[in-house]
């Protein structure tokens, strides 16, 4: 990065008021910074690294850029510090708590304000805060002269007892606390904030992550938020059902084949690895996958290389590896189902889902969650007590994604009917 030769007098000419630069590889944090800028009249660019925010202030120089506590291609600090010498008249906030933010102008204390509303764990308590004029629409329209900024939910004092974003995403700070909630993830219990909380600390690198739990818990949902949550999010995000693809097709589906490589095989193809490159490969039921292929599987998640059936030159892919099974892999290496060596370079990070039964806290929030999904389709549903109380009374041997058929099963049952009552719950068991 080189710094700008215009001289700084001539560049804040050119600085484009009320505009600002959110960099971040969180899409929820941009999503939020950008909301609440938006509603306070900002014009607002969104990047995910540090190189993005170089590039949009060299085309059109912004009044502020947001940097979030991490950026996948640069440190935060030598970037502040290379950026505020390149563009000192540009106020410059970072979400990891430092003291040294190089803020000014007369938005000053928007920008505070914004930054401290987008580490809320709502990220919604800057629309209850007093000090806007509202349009009729409840839009604010400009901030109060002299007012006072303050917010639903009173922010802890910045003291030396403050956690930082940068704790809290480190797991420093209780999760009673706060914990911003991840995406498609629903409930506060204790067991869900600690899947939260492995997600977040081990999302931003690329170390291989094993996840295991009972199936229909959530093992894809967490794959697919350490992919959104990293450097990779924009590349692709490959599944495969180690378990769904017959042993003598399964090494082509992963690593590919030339052409004339078997029979039936009139034209070459890359597998899904290849297909993942600078993604995520996620490998369901891992634990299916036969010890033939293991040892090849080894190689790969060693090197990052990869042989094509049939051809002896050798792939150089980069991905990051999420294996799941609903096992213990630890259990198949000792009865030699699987290769202990493989176990080991998968399981580097391992983050457990819960069984729906240890968590029926949870319960009433999955069940709205569902019913207003379902409600994007079809009518939407209420459901009654007593409804609830046979729903929390059941076993859930099939987890969340059993617990999501009987809702879309019952608002079928209660046809027009607005709630959903204890006859329109049936489980697929005799006696209901």
């Amino acid at each position: 990065m080189q710094a700008s030769t215009l001289p700084v007098s001539s560049r804040v000419s050119r600085i484009s008021p009320r505009s600002a630069v959110i960099a971040s590889a969180d899409g929820s944090f941009r999503q939020r910074m950008n909301a609440i800028l938006t509603g306070l009249r900002w014009q607002v660019r969104e990047v995910s690294g540090g190189a993005g925010v170089w590039e949009q202030a060299e085309a059109s120089l912004p009044e502020a850029v947001i940097v979030d506590s991490w950026l996948p291609d640069l440190d935060c600090r030598d970037f502040q510090r290379e950026f505020h010498a390149a563009f000192p008249e540009v106020s410059f906030l970072s979400a990891d708590g430092s003291e040294s933010q190089e803020v000014r102008g007369p938005h000053r204390q928007e920008l505070l304000y914004a930054l401290r509303c987008g580490q809320e764990t709502d990220g919604a308590a800057w629309l209850s805060a007093p000090g806007f004029d509202e349009d009729p629409a409840g839009t604010p329209e400009r901030l109060s002269p002299g007012s006072r900024l303050s917010l639903a939910k009173p922010l802890p004092p910045r003291g030396a007892d403050t956690p930082r974003v940068s704790d809290r995403c480190e797991g420093r700070w209780s999760p009673s606390s706060c914990l911003e909630e991840l995406p498609d993830f629903v409930g506060d219990g204790s067991c869900m904030r600690e899947v939260s909380r492995r997600i977040r600390l081990v999302a931003s690198r690329s170390t291989p992550v094993l996840v295991e739990g009972p199936t229909g818990s959530g093992k894809e949902l967490v794959a697919r938020a350490l992919h959104r949550l990293s450097a990779r999010s924009r590349k692709p995000f490959v599944a495969i059902n180690c378990a769904a693809i017959p042993d003598d097709l399964l090494e082509s589906e992963l690593f590919g084949h030339t052409r004339g490589a078997f029979t039936g095989a009139v034209q070459g193809r890359i597998g899904r690895i290849e297909a993942a490159d600078g993604g995520t490969l996620f490998l369901d039921e891992i634990a299916e996958l036969p010890l033939s292929l293991q040892a090849k599987l080894l190689r790969f998640v060693e090197n990052g290389e990869l042989q094509q059936v049939g051809d002896n030159d050798t792939v150089h892919v980069d991905v990051r590896v999420v294996a799941a099974t609903n096992r213990s892999l630890a259990h198949e290496v000792e009865s030699r189902a699987f290769r202990a060596d493989l176990y080991y370079r998968l399981a580097v990070f391992l983050i457990r889902t819960p069984p729906l039964s240890s968590h029926l806290e949870d319960l009433p929030k999955l069940v709205q969650h569902f019913l207003d999904r379902l409600g994007r389709e079809m009518p939407a549903k209420r459901i009654e007590a007593g409804a609830m109380a046979k729903l929390a009374a059941h076993g859930w041997p099939g987890n969340v994604r059993e617990l999501q058929h009987v809702l879309e099963r019952a608002t079928i049952l209660a046809g027009d009917a607005p709630t959903l009552t204890a006859d329109e719950i049936d489980f697929g068991l005799d006696g209901n």
